[in-house]
């Protein structure tokens, strides 16, 4: 599955680029992943130009005898058109996504494109979904564990988490650029036993913008001579 998402995607990138001031180009590029002996200019007329800035491969449909469908999302970049005053400016270049259905075949051990794809719609919003579980908070270990929190995303920010997580734990830094705003909220999740998880709600800064993140982070009681005390053994992007 992975080898004809790879490989549509790549199609795809080649499918919807073209430039009329080389058109081979197009050509030879389609030819890498269609059968030997394809008319690899068929389809396009030889005008205008247009450039791929993302190709990304996405569900595959399995038709049988080895043959599949394979739905790729695509950001094109298309230029303006010249003004007809030509002491004005072109009209801006336009960015949009669309869809590319890939007909695909497992053949002689390689995946090849059988035949011309698709251009489709893509969906303006995801479906409908049920309502997400809600988890009841542990008040009293949310209180406790506040400035654990607070302080693991203060050195996070600076590049420096290793300092505050448990022994053990690895949580890779931060794209430069980011400024911690604060914490929104933190809750800990209903539960027992010395590993915890809880939801955080973080606003950073990047750039004019700011943006409010939310964080599954799972802390460990971690015991010592002194004193047992929480830490963060491991954060995780998104609520689930």
């Amino acid at each position: 599955m992975q080898d004809a998402q790879l490989v549509a995607a790549r199609f795809a990138y080649s499918y919807l680029t073209w430039d009329e001031a080389d058109p081979d180009q197009r050509a030879k590029a389609l030819a890498r992943d269609m059968p030997k002996g394809t008319d690899t200019t068929a389809g396009w007329n030889s005008k205008g130009q247009q450039t791929v800035l993302l190709a990304q491969p996405g569900a595959v449909t399995e038709l049988g005898d080895k043959r599949a469908r394979v739905h790729v999302t695509v950001l094109v970049n298309v230029p303006g058109e010249p003004a007809k005053d030509k002491k004005k400016d072109p009209a801006p270049a336009q960015r949009k996504w669309v869809g590319l259905e890939v007909p695909v075949l497992n053949t002689a051990g390689r995946i090849v494109v059988t035949g011309e794809p698709g251009i489709v719609g893509v969906p303006a919003s995801g479906p409908t979904v049920t309502d997400q579980n809600t988890v009841n908070s542990d008040v009293e270990l949310s209180a406790q564990t506040q400035t654990t929190v607070e302080t693991f995303f203060t050195e996070y920010a600076k590049g420096e988490a290793d300092s505050v997580t448990a022994p053990g734990a690895s949580v890779p830094p931060l794209p430069d650029g980011m400024t911690l705003q604060g914490i929104q909220s933190w809750n800990v999740d209903q539960g027992k036993g010395s590993d915890r998880t809880g939801t955080a709600v973080v606003r950073w800064q990047i750039g004019a913008a700011e943006l409010e993140q939310t964080y599954r982070v799972e802390l460990t009681r971690v015991a010592s001579a002194a004193a047992e005390r929480w830490q963060v053994a491991e954060l995780h992007g998104g609520t689930f």
